[in-house]
């Protein structure tokens, strides 16, 4: 039976909420202070009807300052002006407003009336005894989930690896074969499929890609059942909400699976490749934390890029509360954007 455990490690101003799978990092939440709380996955609200576009069957709310989108049935079309109760259903992301669902009506302005639940509470959720653990072990966890989000090739379990690469219009999936063989090809390509299945559904939650998703298998003449059977299990977390197609002639399998919380990726990594200006300054701080600990009294020292230590003004005030003034963040003009050095001062 495959086991899940939850990890929560609590930072200066980002939070990382872990789930692994079977030892594996599964899932991966980023709560960062600053992140708009009427945006938050499962936020309730009153918003304000501000335009129906019955062409989209969608209508677009106001929620007090910033935008969501609310997809409707044809006899459930919201009236303009209207004062709705509104859950966010999918956080925005890049491009992309908030979608909502609509729990009935609402009174008065456009305002947020519940939070979203906190990430302890989201990642204990999860796991079957809702227990989460903490400290030094959750941070390591966090470590190793964000830095496998971030690749894009990935090993499979007996040979082979899965690269999954999102688009604007979906996430490509490609299995390759690589060194699993042996003398039963077709056996090889049937193993490095099922495989890919169950590593593609932990690692599009991993990294908190959604909506169409197209898997290129690898061989000919696949088992369309035993390919179905095996993506329905590997996807079941996922629902409801999850769609799976057959086995096309081109030896793709397309699946539609529901977009939730904003992808991880889009926090880490910038469109043009490499980390946030965020990511970084946020790993800065905390090797900045870790060597205060290991160094008690000692000052500090952290050069970096100028992008890196504005986006670390924040995070650092926080540290500067735990442990003082006993560090310094200095820039430098020429100096790579991931290049960064902690240690002793000059």
């Amino acid at each position: 039976m495959s086991e899940r455990r939850a990890y929560l490690d609590s930072g200066l101003g980002e939070d990382r909420g872990v789930v692994t799978l079977d030892g594996r990092p599964e899932r991966l939440f980023l709560r960062r202070e600053g992140d708009d709380p009427r945006l938050l996955l499962g936020a309730r609200l009153v918003a304000r009807v501000e335009q129906v576009e019955p062409a989209l069957a969608s209508a677009f709310l106001d929620l007090g300052g910033v935008q969501a989108i609310l997809p409707f049935k044809p006899d459930a079309r919201p009236v303009r002006g209207a004062a709705v109760t509104v859950e966010i259903r999918s956080e925005p992301r890049e491009g992309k407003l908030a979608t909502v669902r609509t729990l009935g009506t609402g009174e008065g302005a456009p305002r947020l009336i519940e939070p979203a639940p906190t990430l302890d509470l989201a990642v204990r959720g999860l796991v079957r005894e809702g227990r989460v653990t903490i400290g030094p072990e959750a941070r390591r966890v966090a470590d190793e989930a964000e830095d496998e989000a971030l690749q894009t090739i990935h090993a499979l379990p007996g040979g082979g690896t899965i690269a999954i690469e999102p688009t604007r219009a979906l996430t490509a999936v490609d299995v390759d074969l690589g060194e699993r063989k042996g003398p039963d090809g077709k056996r090889a390509a049937r193993q490095a499929n099922l495989a890919a299945l169950s590593e593609a559904a932990r690692l599009l939650r991993l990294k908190g890609l959604g909506g169409l998703v197209v898997v290129d298998l690898v061989g000919r003449g696949h088992d369309g059942a035993a390919l179905l059977a095996a993506a329905r299990h590997a996807f079941g977390p996922d629902n409801p909400g999850v769609a799976i197609g057959p086995v096309g002639r081109f030896g793709t399998m397309e699946l539609s699976i529901p977009r939730r919380a904003a992808p991880v990726l889009e926090r880490l990594r910038r469109p043009e490749g490499g980390l946030t200006d965020a990511a970084l300054a946020h790993r800065l701080v905390r090797r900045l934390e870790a060597e205060s600990a290991a160094q008690p009294g000692a000052r500090l020292e952290a050069r970096c890029a100028p992008g890196v230590a504005a986006a670390a003004e924040f995070p650092a005030r926080r540290l500067l509360e735990r442990i003082g003034a006993r560090f310094s963040i200095l820039t430098e003009a020429g100096r790579r954007r991931d290049d960064f050095d902690v240690g002793p001062a000059r």
